[in-house]
């Protein structure tokens, strides 16, 4: 059967993009405002989105839709009980980043282990050319090897900035959490891995149990040489704690990928912080030139396996 499928926000992915085999039309527009989703989508029966929301009240109004295929891995932008109720399909991305999640991840890490900004500002500043000797140490240099790296999401890419970590001699330790507990992963307390951890790094999705995961009391209870690296959702961590932690010292530095909002349209405390010891990326972890291929690649393939019968990557 042949689809009318369309992309509404086809800027959001920096990759080429085939069109689906089973498509008798594929449409893209580079982005789609609230108001324009529905007459875009109206003879629709193939949405493709990435940040763009699909809620009941404007799914009610495209009949003719019968698959979402979210560019993404995340999908809370749809809402999934309704497409239950009403037969709609909707798959996501799976394991895309598996590599670039945690290169970035370490690059935070070693960033801010090293003092790495701390020192390149130095250096600008003029520290090195009135040296008496070859070098200068203005800041605190810490090894990775025989620190403890403590991940919280122990998925994908969990298990692989563990395997990162584990190759530069770390002791990893893998949040506590309720049941399903995977294979080969053994699991401490969440307060152990607090309160023991150098470098806490986040990969788990948000959700209601996981809002303000991070919150003064959690920072309060970590190392005050500890590295906090968000590279997940910017809604694990109260990012005002964040910021108090900072100013007094709890933690020794932090890397964020995310935020609570995106874009930052409006300011945001975190873009105020002129630190050293903080480095903010616009949430670009994802985005390595190959993870974007592999998702664009697998996005439409999971187009074609849906219109073949034989899908994967299914979320309803």
């Amino acid at each position: 059967m042949s689809q009318r499928v369309v992309f509404l926000d086809r800027a959001s992915l920096k990759a080429r993009v085939r069109k689906p085999s089973c498509a008798s039309e594929y449409v893209e527009y580079d982005k789609t405002a609230t108001q324009e989703i529905v007459p875009r989508l109206k003879s629709a029966t193939v949405a493709i989105i990435n940040k763009v929301t699909l809620d009941a009240r404007t799914l009610e109004q495209l009949p003719e839709l019968k698959l979402i295929a979210v560019a993404a891995t995340g999908y809370d932008v749809v809402d999934v009980e309704y497409c239950k109720r009403r037969g709609i399909s909707v798959t996501n991305i799976r394991n895309y980043a598996i590599h670039t999640v945690p290169e970035h991840a370490f690059a935070l890490i070693l960033a801010l282990r090293r003092n790495l900004l701390a020192y390149r500002q130095d250096v600008e500043n003029g520290v090195w050319n009135r040296c008496e000797q070859f070098c200068f140490f203005t800041h605190p240099i810490g090894d990775l090897y025989g620190s403890t790296l403590g991940i919280i999401g122990e998925g994908a890419i969990g298990q692989a900035t563990a395997a990162i970590g584990k190759a530069f001699g770390m002791r990893v330790l893998f949040a506590d959490h309720p049941p399903p507990k995977l294979d080969g992963v053994i699991f401490t307390p969440h307060e152990q891995v607090l309160a023991e951890s150098d470098v806490i790094s986040l990969h788990c999705p948000l959700m209601p149990a996981t809002r303000n995961l991070i919150n003064l009391e959690a920072l309060r209870r970590m190392k005050r040489n500890a590295l906090l690296i968000n590279t997940a959702r910017g809604g694990l961590v109260d990012e005002a704690a964040l910021i108090q932690a900072l100013d007094e010292g709890l933690i020794a530095g932090a890397g964020f990928d995310v935020l609570t909002v995106e874009p930052p349209r409006e300011g945001h405390p975190l873009l105020d912080v002129r630190r050293p010891n903080f480095i903010l990326t616009p949430h670009i972890a994802w985005a390595s030139d190959g993870a974007m291929q592999f998702l664009a690649d697998q996005l439409i393939d999971n187009i074609e396996r849906w219109c073949a019968g034989t899908p994967q990557n299914m979320v309803v």
